[in-house]
This record gives structure tokens, C-alpha cells and sequence, in this order.
């Protein structure tokens, strides 16, 4: 079962976050990835911080390493003929090649999708873009707080209408990287029947809105404008973060006979919260009436007596606490590598696990961020073999 997708080679043209964690997902389940970067500067991640860590003289970007594990790293100046070189041999034996230029750079640098498909016709090519290739506004740079902005989701994030909040990571990259990756298996599924590669397109704009879901369909079937209700759901009650005598914890009752549950745990016996509808109507009292009960004791105290009546709950944890948790440990969401220049560091593993597999993504050893231009040799020395 290991290294599922350890047929394939991808290049990795990207930079940033949404192209570059697309490409990982593949050399997470085995892909060859090979990452082609600017000579001298390298992904702009790479300098994206701090933190940094390592050698003073040679310092690793934390923020690189979350998105590049298990790649190869070659440099080439794509606008220099020998750069040009460089990648049209790397085409000809690619299935993938991911990308998140602007529209028309790759054009101009000869590569258009024409172009690449003479070369190799089995190449799957995938572009992310900012918001969409083309349409009135398709040429308009990309980043994620801009798009989450602009897509919707800061409104609908955050403690009131008043006070649009970011998502804490940059969820618009990471949607359209795993949107691509999606559309990038589908499209060499159907290459196996006709033989031919495809252009498959998403952007930080689709991804964010890919995902409005039941905050979608408010406006769309029942034109009600969505806004932030802080950290309460907006359809059910009660589901949110409450306070105890020392700490906040998380309930959520999806159903009213887990509300009946609750409700008699908390001595809060009022016919008018019976139904969910009416306990989203009268929230704020209700919550009012919950934190009262929930303040005459500890979080831990609260948790056990709810994991006991089987009241979906849960504790707000801080990610040194997420990452010493028994639970993330025992799902192989921690890996070990050993970094060139770093040496052993751990990183957040693959969040895929097959039956039969004990190893995260089903890869039993992972390759740590490449530095820049790393496998400069190596794969030059490849593309010579006969």
C-alpha cells in the first residue's frame, strides 16, 4: 500500500501556499515531485517569516516547511534558454505540471498550454489563479486575505457584522490546493481511457466559495445576508463555545433529544427551548441561562459528566497542546525527518491514512523541504540518462 502514486511525476511550478501544498499532497502518497524555483530567491515562502531556523548563514523558513515536504528542488531561469531546456525535458516525462503564475506569464515565457501539450499530450496541467482566469476581474493578483475577503468569508467570520474576521490560517490557499489536487486525479483518471492530458483550473475566489455551503444557500434560496455570530452557529443552538468556572469548553447538540440530555444535566427545564428553532430565537438567553449552570464548576468537570451522558463536547486547545496530544499522536499526524541543514525536526504529517497502513498518507519514510536548488545535480544527471 505504500507510495500509492509513486508512478507519477509532477512538477511543481507554484509558490506560496496553494500550489505548493497541492503538489505535497501528491508526494505524500508516493508522486515524484520535482519543484522548479528561481535561482538565488526560491519560492517566495522561503522568506517568509520569522520564524526562521538553523544556521545563521543558511536560514529555513518554517512557514516553507509546512507546504514542501516530500519534493526535490532544482533552480531554473525560465526566461534563459538553458531554463527553457531544462523544463521542456522535465515536461516530456511529467504527467503533472501545477501552477499559479498570473495569467499569460507561462504564455509568454513560451509555455502556454498549446505548447506544453505538443510536448508531452498525456500532461495534466493544473492552474490556480487569484479569481479565475479569465471574467472581468481575471487577471487580478492573488492572496488569501484579500480572497477571503473578497469571497465572502471574513463576513461571515468573527463576534459581529461589525468586526469581519480572517480565518487563523490561509484556508483560501489551502481549499484551492486541495480542490486541484482533486481535479488533478480526476483528470488522470480519464487519461487512462482517452490517452490525453487536460488544463484543470480553480482559484482562491472558487475554493472559498466552494465551501459558503448551508451560508451559501441562506442567501441564495432564502436572501437572508449571512454575518458573523462569533463562536455560536447561526442554524443550531445551542452549538458553540461556553464558559465554565475556569475555562471555555465547546457543546454542540445537533438534535433536540441531546438538547433533552443537556437540558436536565444543567437543570434548565423551560418548555420554550424545546425546539431547535426556538433556541436559535431566544440564543442569548439561553446561553446566558447555560453559563450560569456551567460556572459552579471546571471544564474538565463539565466534560467528563457530558462525555458520560454522550453530549458531543470538546476542549479549546492551543496547538503545543494539539501536537503532545495522545489522539493527534495516535492518528501519525506527526512525522519525523531529518533536514539537511536543520537536522531531525518534526513536521505535521498527511492527514490520509489506508486500511492495513499504519504510516500517515501511506508513505512509511518522508522527505524533508528541500533546500534551495538541492537536487540541482541529481535531476540534471536524470534527464541524461538515455
Amino acid at each position: 500500500m505504500t507510495n500509492l502514486l509513486s508512478d507519477l511525476l509532477v512538477l511543481d511550478l507554484t509558490r506560496a501556499l496553494a500550489g505548493p501544498h497541492a503538489a505535497m499532497m501528491f508526494g505524500d502518497l508516493g508522486a515524484r515531485v520535482i519543484k522548479v524555483e528561481t535561482p538565488g530567491t526560491g519560492d517566495d515562502s522561503r522568506g517568509w517569516g520569522p520564524p526562521f531556523v538553523g544556521p545563521e548563514n543558511q536560514p529555513e523558513s518554517t512557514y516553507f516547511m509546512s507546504c514542501n515536504r516530500n519534493k526535490e528542488s532544482v533552480t531554473a531561469d525560465l526566461k534563459s534558454d538553458e531554463g527553457k531546456e531544462l523544463l521542456t525535458r522535465l515536461v516530456e516525462r511529467a504527467d503533472v505540471l501545477m501552477e499559479n503564475f498570473r495569467t499569460g506569464v507561462l504564455d509568454r515565457l513560451g509555455f502556454g498550454v498549446d505548447r506544453l501539450h505538443e510536448i508531452n499530450p498525456r500532461l495534466v496541467i493544473m492552474s490556480i489563479t487569484g479569481f479565475g482566469h479569465d471574467g472581468p476581474e481575471g487577471g487580478r493578483a492573488g492572496y488569501d486575505q484579500i480572497a477571503q475577503g473578497e469571497a465572502g468569508l471574513m463576513s461571515l467570520t468573527g463576534p459581529s457584522p461589525e468586526e469581519p474576521t480572517k480565518v487563523g490560517v490561509p484556508i483560501g490557499d489551502l481549499l484551492a490546493g486541495m480542490y486541484g489536487a482533486f481535479g488533478v486525479l480526476a483528470a488522470l483518471h480519464e487519461r487512462e481511457t482517452t490517452g490525453r492530458g487536460r488544463v484543470v483550473r480553480t482559484s482562491l475566489l472558487a475554493s472559498v466559495v466552494g465551501v459558503h455551503a448551508y451560508q451559501g444557500t441562506r442567501w441564495t434560496v432564502a436572501h437572508q445576508v449571512p454575518h458573523g455570530s462569533g463562536n455560536h452557529h447561526s442554524a443550531i443552538a445551542p452549538y458553540g463555545l461556553f464558559h465554565t468556572a475556569d475555562a471555555p469548553i465547546q457543546i454542540a447538540c445537533g438534535s433536540d433529544g441531546l438538547w433533552r440530555r443537556l437540558s436536565g444535566l444543567l437543570g434548565i427545564e423551560d418548555e420554550r427551548f424545546a425546539g431547535n428553532r426556538d433556541r436559535v430565537v431566544l440564543r442569548e438567553e439561553l446561553t446566558e441561562l447555560m453559563e450560569k449552570a456551567l460556572r459552579a464548576d471546571s471544564a474538565e468537570s463539565w466534560l467528563a459528566r457530558l462525555a458520560e451522558l454522550g453530549v458531543p463536547a470538546g476542549k479549546v486547545r492551543t496547538l503545543d497542546d494539539v501536537y503532545g496530544w495522545e489522539q493527534t499522536l495516535s492518528q501519525g499526524l506527526l512525522i519525523d525527518v531529518e533536514h539537511p541543514s536543520v537536522g531531525p525536526v518534526q513536521l505535521p504529517g498527511p492527514p490520509l491514512r489506508f486500511d492495513d497502513n499504519p504510516y500517515a498518507g501511506g508513505r512509511e519514510e518522508h522527505l524533508p523541504p528541500p533546500r534551495l536548488g538541492e537536487h540541482d545535480e541529481s535531476v540534471r544527471a536524470w534527464l541524461a540518462e538515455p
